[in-house]
């Protein structure tokens, strides 16, 4: 069989903006306080080969540093264990309070990666007897078991009191990731924005309207959506074009956020994969209220 043509991408979670440092890393420290965000994505289980990816960060606004700093670690894992990708990032975030209510951060991330590859878990054509089954040695190339590699990204984030914009730039080395020769991974950029607007004076009820557009070599994704928030209560709607129509429920107060989304698959994959199911978990801490030049600013929640 030959293919001719092929796409793929990086991980991509559905509640981005529960998974701040790996959406851009110039979120890092933008809640002052510490804080832990972990996301789980089971992506099509309906599929014999199931993508689950799990991600783990930690960050924290540093008066001394003039900024955030924030640790990354991410596990991709393939075709049920086959291909399993495990990375470690650190960020460092600088904050630039231009007045009380509008400020810039931009950040440095730098990342280890590895990708493991189960051998034992391959089977080739040269490997089966008629009767015995799967005996014999392949005379095909095996690739290496691992490839590991350092990558770089970068990130800005511009917020003010009720709007934010951002962009980011993944791989901007393009490291080597291949086990059979020589693989270039290609720079993912990201641009993304939004608005949190009250609906009523004191009510405690917003709408925040949000765009997100990404792109990692020909593969391109745009998502357009709303959440709608009130007191603990979070609701989401997504439209991720040409592939999924995605809810979101969630609750938070300042500890503490919860969120579970599901992705309606709405491609040609529709009716074979059982959607994919994400949850995400937020923990912060209390801490000594910042500066007046540190002023927190609205942040998006999932």
């Amino acid at each position: 069989m030959l293919c001719l043509i092929t796409k793929a991408q990086d991980p991509v979670f559905t509640q981005f903006y529960a998974n701040p440092l790996y959406l851009n890393p110039a979120f890092s420290g933008s809640n002052y306080c510490p804080r832990i965000c972990m996301n789980y994505r089971n992506q099509w289980p309906n599929l014999s080969g199931t993508y689950v990816t799990y991600s783990t960060s930690f960050d924290r606004f540093i008066p001394a540093f003039e900024g955030g700093i924030g640790v990354l670690v991410t596990s991709d894992d393939q075709a049920r264990g086959t291909l399993k990708t495990t990375s470690a990032s650190f960020i460092y975030n600088y904050h630039i309070q231009v007045d009380r209510n509008f400020s810039i951060k931009a950040a440095l991330q730098a990342t280890y990666f590895q990708k493991n590859l189960d051998r034992g878990r391959l089977n080739f054509g040269d490997m089966i007897d008629a009767r015995r089954g799967f005996v014999w040695n392949t005379n095909e190339i095996i690739p290496s078991q691992s490839k590991s590699n350092a990558d770089f990204s970068t990130g800005i984030i511009a917020q003010g009191r009720n709007y934010f914009f951002g962009f980011a730039a993944h791989h901007i080395t393009q490291p080597d990731e291949g086990l059979l020769g020589v693989s270039r991974l290609p720079a993912r950029f990201t641009a993304h924005g939004g608005g949190n607007f009250e609906l009523r004076e004191r009510s405690r009820e917003y709408l925040s309207p949000n765009i997100l557009f990404q792109q990692q070599g020909k593969f391109m994704q745009l998502n357009l959506g709303l959440y709608y928030s009130k007191d603990a209560f979070v609701a989401g709607l997504w439209y991720r074009t040409g592939d999924a129509v995605i809810a979101l429920v969630g609750l938070q107060n300042y500890h503490f956020k919860f969120g579970y989304s599901y992705d309606v698959t709405v491609s040609k994959l529709s009716g074979n994969t059982a959607g994919s199911h994400e949850i995400s978990l937020q923990i912060r801490w209390g801490c000594k209220k910042p500066r007046p030049r540190y002023r927190l600013e609205v942040c998006p929640s999932f």
